[in-house]
């Protein structure tokens, strides 16, 4: 069966405890089944569907949870925001004006937790993580797995695709938000579900990731795609770059370098030849370099299609100067990133022309990691530890591959062209530099600017060189207001907002 044969077997499961919109005040809390949405007679085709709709809040598809619902985040994914506005890296539009003035807000840092930037971001990855525990209890269930006759490969496939999916999901609400409630159960009623309604620690939401990313990498194949004919599925190698990565923001340096070497081992990634064809749609899942990535199709029902590029056609998401700055001279990413004369985000619109631009149904892939990421993890793991040559060599291994892809229109970039850093320097700080000037400009537009900067602790001083008005309350994003009140205040507001 295809994804979307899946998706028209199962609805929707239920969404988010107090999103803090009015038209869904009367919705369950997070993770309440309602009467219809119970699996009362699973079959392998329902439980198989119950993990492929776990992966939709990962999509940029258009009102999966609102009907054009900007101000409360709900037209679609606001990674955009919350990553590149927020990081000076984007402006809402190419040309300033009032059109979802909320946008703006996040971008000069006047955050409240009234904002729909964080109320989306709260409601996808929360819906989310309600679809993987419907998932995983299901799965988990003996009686249910035997009555309906479930190879036990098929189940560990499932099991371990669920579990790295809510290992995904709390990994975005815990770096966003610090401590959230976790919850790793259905919910049978609203007294459960305000029983519940009380943020873990970050050490405990961390410790969860762990144990499910663990349970996943025993329970996958080891195969470059776990299902070769849908090969946007979860897959071993995107569970170890998921660990690693965990690793890298708890600050287990050995951890990151130990993943990131068992993932090279297995030999299925490395850098493309050229730069672009990661963000190719007509190189999706064929080139070397992609990990993990959301697999948007154009004209299918359920829509499926990546509604970001819809924005795009509306002037939504420009390039600050700032970040065009950023680049050296004569480096082929620039003009692969962004085409300012067409008012183009290339890495956005999937290739190197505007034929995607305003379509609201385009087939560009979400792509949340890529090889060329996992390795300057890598290299920051060596800095921390010490090992300079070979962090700054994993640098120049990124800056080889950008200097040898063909410039755009053809051509090589000319000689001296991002030059080799050396790797007899010594000073930390000096590779810290070198790398956070090589993670912005090899992943620019990515999301994941901003999360660096915070993780780093430099947002204040980047930031604040950058006029912005970053507080040191801004760290953390604040708790959507609609999650506080309708908790009783049993959800505690992040401090300073």
């Amino acid at each position: 069966m295809t994804m979307t044969t899946y998706l028209k077997s199962l609805p929707v499961a239920a969404l988010m405890l107090m999103t803090g919109c009015e038209k869904y005040l009367d919705k369950e809390p997070i993770g309440i089944l309602t009467e219809e949405q119970v699996q009362t007679d699973p079959t392998v085709g329902t439980l198989t569907g119950a993990v492929t709709n776990a992966y939709v809040p990962l999509a940029s598809t258009l009102n999966l949870f609102g009907d054009w619902n900007w101000t409360q985040g709900l037209v679609v994914r606001n990674d955009f925001i919350v990553e590149d506005i927020a990081s000076g890296d984007a402006n809402k539009k190419w040309n300033p004006d009032g059109d979802q003035a909320w946008m703006d807000d996040v971008a000069a840092f006047n955050f409240t937790p009234e904002n729909g930037a964080f109320n989306g971001l709260w409601t996808y990855d929360y819906e989310g993580v309600s679809r993987t525990n419907l998932a995983i209890s299901q799965l988990t269930d003996d009686a249910i797995i035997q009555k309906i006759g479930m190879s036990s490969e098929l189940r560990n496939r499932l099991l371990g695709e669920a579990s790295f999916l809510r290992a995904f999901y709390y990994f975005n609400l815990v770096t966003n938000f610090g401590d959230v409630p976790l919850l790793l159960k259905p919910l049978a009623n609203f007294n459960e579900a305000y029983d519940v309604a009380r943020r873990s620690t970050t050490a405990e939401v961390w410790a969860q990731i762990d144990i499910d990313l663990a349970a996943a990498a025993g329970l996958l194949p080891n195969t470059k795609y776990s299902v070769d004919d849908e090969r946007w599925r979860v897959s071993r190698g995107a569970v170890i770059a998921l660990q690693a990565k965990s690793a890298l923001y708890q600050q287990r340096w050995q951890d990151v370098v130990d993943q990131v070497t068992s993932l090279e081992a297995l030999g299925y990634y490395s850098l493309n030849a050229n730069y672009f064809d990661a963000f190719d749609t007509g190189k999706e899942f064929s080139e070397n370099e992609v990990i993990f990535a959301y697999d948007h199709q154009q004209g299918v029902l359920p829509r499926r299609g990546n509604g970001l590029t819809a924005l795009l056609g509306w002037g939504f998401v420009a390039p600050t100067d700032d970040f065009l700055n950023a680049f050296e001279a004569n480096d082929p990413r620039s003009a692969y990133t962004v085409n300012t004369s067409d008012q183009a985000v290339y890495k956005l619109l999937g290739a190197t022309n505007t034929d995607n631009k305003g379509n609201d149904d385009s087939p560009v892939n979400r792509i949340y990691i890529r090889w060329a990421d996992v390795l300057l993890w890598k290299a920051e793991a060596y800095n921390e530890l010490g090992n300079y040559p070979e962090a700054i060599g994993i640098i120049n291994g990124i800056r080889t591959r950008a200097r040898t892809t063909p410039v755009l229109g053809g051509g090589m970039a000319p000689a001296g062209t991002l030059p080799a850093r050396n790797v007899a320097v010594t000073d930390k700080a000096q590779v810290q530099q070198w790398l956070d000037h090589e993670r912005r400009v090899e992943l620019g537009f990515e999301s994941h600017r901003f999360s660096d900067l915070r993780r780093w602790n430099t947002a204040k001083a980047v930031l604040t060189a950058m006029g912005k008005n970053f507080q040191d309350r801004n760290y953390l994003y604040p708790i959507p207001q609609g999650e506080v009140d309708k908790s009783a205040g049993s959800i505690m507001q992040n401090q300073g907002y």
